[in-house]
């Protein structure tokens, strides 16, 4: 996880607020992607990938924020 910890984390806070919830409007993808998710209507590999894509910096910032309290 050294590659995790090169990583500054004003640069995941600011991929995860602009990539994270791209498009903002009329809500962020990834809220909506979660959505689906939960009603079961997750099924499209693009509405996957998308998932994917737009969450994966929260995670990444949340994996960073774990690391860093320990």
């Amino acid at each position: 996880m050294q590659w995790l910890d090169k990583i500054e984390l004003p640069i995941l806070v600011v991929v995860a607020l602009t990539l994270g919830l791209a498009p903002f409007v009329p809500e962020p993808h990834v809220w909506q992607k979660l959505k689906m998710l939960f009603a079961g209507e997750l099924s499209r590999p693009i509405d996957i990938f998308d998932l994917f894509l737009h969450g994966a910096p929260w995670v990444l910032l949340g994996m960073k924020l774990v690391r860093m309290r320990d």
